[in-house]
């Protein structure tokens, strides 16, 4: 379980040594065969988790010291999940880059398998401060990608990003501080042992360091209204490394997810459902910034980006309601969502390319539009009404009405599975410590309203790109651009026809992500037999 940490260092660490033009392919094929395994390593791990009973599968004691004094990473069904969903995003945009993007600027494959480091890491750890950790490693990789390919608009973009994650940085370092001073330790289990036990005195300094960490995650996650700087900085990042992005705010929204559940779950005493309420309305929040701003998008880049926000904002709204049936349709969708957005920002580059003055690789193509001397046509072809379709623009045509289905919601693919499920148990009546009356409906009205409104977007775009524009040039498109949407559509389609199965598995992920008492003893228990083992010795 170590590996997903381990093989990106070894392989970033190694091509760092490589240089010249020459070398670029060995690179290229390192970073591909390297997050190629770790697709195979994260289906290891997830059939792993989903054969464990405690929803624990393994805990990894580095140098062997005991949790919760030394360094745990901790494999579970929600950990494993965020693994394989990283690793099939990272393999696409990988494979992606190799027709002309990785060849836009230095370094491209060392930062891109450093940042697989970062994430797998976060996904992993057991521990805020080693969190911290790999939060800065994924962010200062983050840094060198968003600049890839060079522009003024990256410039700008990456200048604003690396403030905002600075800022994010303070507000973690500082959020930690607090609880460390309040209960002496930073291993999550040991912190979910240890808060119903903190006096009273001491709980409010508890919940403010709470709240200032949550601060540092819920601006990853791109929460309104500390969402400003998302929309820009995701439609200014080259197309691949935009895909790649897709996941990063589902970082935010993991840690959130995971800690909101296992620090102020039912069994944190006076701090059960902390946060619980500003979540909810946060997440509603989001959504509908996120809605009005794919109707103000002119550009499909940023419709592309704010769609990220109305992914991110549905999570944690559903986070916020803390029940597990609802917490289950949110991962559903999570994993939905996140894979149609990062295809949607592969093919953006593709169905945009044609109308880009004077690109390299545009193919000029006037008998493709039936645009032939008028001469030399039949009385048969005269009576023929409409164009011809080139096979180019058919395909980008079905995988952009797949994206539209898949981050719109609507049927039949998994959107709209994860959305059904999502709201069937929102609508439940619900006990649940601090919820909003009324929250279940909210939900309802405001998700059926973005989709709507992401649907007129995306007809718009799709109009704009497909049939106003006659005159436009056909793109060429590699069969090595084109099968990494595919991929990821597939994807999509494969969870929607094995949308049972799935969904037994996201169920029994929330069941014990809301049953935190085995994640506990899983991790302490295993620190207590190194005790024991040591005492012995």
């Amino acid at each position: 379980m170590i590996a997903p940490i381990v093989l990106p260092l070894l392989a970033g660490a190694g091509m760092l040594l490589l240089s010249g033009e020459r070398q670029r392919s060995i690179m290229a094929a390192v970073n591909v065969a390297v997050t190629f395994a770790l697709v195979c390593i994260a289906i290891a791990l997830l059939g792993m988790s989903d054969a464990s009973q405690t929803g624990i599968s393994q805990v990894y004691r580095l140098g062997d010291w005991p949790a919760p004094f030394g360094i745990v990473l901790v494999l579970d069904r929600l950990s494993a999940l965020m693994l394989l969903l990283t690793s099939i995003l990272a393999l696409a945009a990988v494979v992606f880059s190799l027709a002309r993007w990785h060849r836009a600027g230095a370094h491209f494959h060392p930062l891109f398998q450093f940042l697989l480091m970062g994430l797998n890491g976060a996904f992993l750890t057991g521990d805020l401060f080693n969190l911290f950790v790999f939060f800065e490693l994924l962010l200062a990789a983050s840094y060198g990608l968003l600049l890839h390919g060079s522009g003024l608009a990256r410039v700008k973009a990456g200048l604003q990003y690396i403030v905002v994650n600075l800022v994010a940085s303070l507000l973690f370092l500082i959020g930690v501080s607090l609880i460390y001073g309040v209960t002496g330790t930073l291993n999550m289990a040991d912190l979910a042992a240890r808060i119903p036990t903190i006096a009273a005195e001491n709980r409010g300094l508890l919940e403010a360091g709470a709240g200032i960490l949550a601060m540092a995650f819920l601006l990853k996650a791109g929460m309104w209204p500390l969402c400003f700087w998302l929309p820009t900085t995701y439609a200014a990042a080259c197309p691949p490394v935009a895909s790649i992005f897709a996941i990063m705010t589902k970082v935010g929204v993991y840690i959130v997810l995971r800690l909101s559940l296992l620090l102020f779950g039912d069994g944190a005493g006076a701090s059960a459902g902390f946060g619980s309420s500003w979540l909810l309305l946060g997440g509603l929040a989001t959504i509908i910034f996120g809605a009005i701003g794919t109707l103000a998008s002119q550009d499909t880049a940023r419709l592309a980006a704010f769609s990220v926000l109305v992914s991110s904002g549905t999570v944690l709204a559903a986070t916020g309601m803390e029940q597990a049936d609802v917490t289950g349709g949110a991962l559903f969708y999570l994993v939905s969502s996140t894979l149609g957005i990062s295809a949607f920002f592969l093919l953006v580059e593709l169905i945009e390319r044609g109308r880009e003055p004077g690109a390299d690789m545009i193919a000029v193509t006037r008998e493709a539009y039936g645009e032939g001397d008028d001469d030399d046509e039949t009385e048969e072809e005269k009576d023929e009404v409409g164009m011809a379709i080139v096979a180019t623009m058919g395909l980008l045509g079905v995988a952009f009405i797949g994206c539209a289905l898949v981050v719109a919601g609507l049927p039949p693919l998994s959107g709209f599975i994860a959305k059904f499920a999502l709201l069937t148990a929102a609508l439940r009546p619900s006990e649940v410590h601090g919820s909003i009356p009324g929250g279940g409906w909210a939900l309802l009205v405001v998700l059926i309203l973005s989709g709507f409104t992401t649907l007129i977007a995306m007809t718009r775009a799709g109009i704009r790109s497909f049939w106003a524009a006659p005159d436009r040039t056909v793109p060429r498109v590699r069969v090595i651009e084109m099968a990494p949407v595919m991929f990821l559509l597939l994807a999509c389609a494969a969870q929607t026809v094995q949308a049972g199965p799935v969904m037994r598995f996201m169920q029994a992920t929330a069941q014990s992500l809301h049953a935190s008492g085995g994640y506990v003893r899983g991790v302490l228990e295993t620190g207590e037999q190194g005790n024991r083992k040591a005492g012995g010795i």
